[in-house]
């Protein structure tokens, strides 16, 4: 859903303003709010965050966060998982995790829902790319898909269950097949 302001915002004035849940995203001079996750959603990015995190944290060589807010290139956006390179990581001056991130996530995973545009959805990835992530994916779990973006090369379509889905060599020991990602999706 798009929310247009009496008057355009800035990114800076966007950023000023509280945060909304589910979250806003500021793409294009446009506010845009991103739909509530409903259950297949939320279970594959909080599978997906475990699991990359399981694999890639204990030797720092990067860290997947859920719904963070990165801001770069002219948008503020709100990946479903943003995966950092350990060294990429924004601290604070104590040396914590920063609150703000106004970088581009390494590895960019959107989960398309039901009512969402998957254009804009691919244009965050798109923008992602552009502005220097490693990968993308967009999962879409009815289609039971996953779109890969390289960087500067044609984006991949998978579907068999058996298909090892690529990853960016920052978490090559990673690895997951397609039925392994929605095979998520049962109890």
């Amino acid at each position: 859903m798009v929310k247009s302001p009496t008057k355009p915002l800035t990114l800076e004035e966007f950023l000023k303003l509280p945060e909304t849940k589910p979250s806003s995203e500021y793409i294009n001079g446009q506010i845009i709010e991103k739909p509530m996750p409903q259950g297949k959603h939320s279970i594959l990015q909080g599978e997906l965050v475990s699991n990359i995190n399981y694999v890639v944290k204990p030797q720092r060589v990067a860290l997947a966060f859920p719904k963070l807010r990165c801001t770069f290139g002219g948008r503020s956006i709100v990946p479903d998982v943003a995966v950092f390179a350990w060294k990429r990581i924004p601290l604070d001056e104590w040396g914590d995790v920063a609150n703000v991130f106004q970088t581009y996530p390494d590895w960019t995973i959107e989960i398309l829902s039901p009512d969402q545009s998957q254009t804009k959805v691919t244009g965050n990835i798109l923008h992602c790319l552009k502005h220097g992530s490693r990968f993308g994916w967009l999962i879409d779990p009815d289609e039971r898909s996953v779109l890969v973006y390289p960087p500067k090369q044609q984006p991949e379509l998978l579907q068999e269950e058996q298909e090892k889905l690529p990853v960016p060599d920052l978490v090559s020991d990673f690895q997951l097949t397609v039925g392994q990602l929605f095979g998520w999706l049962k109890l």
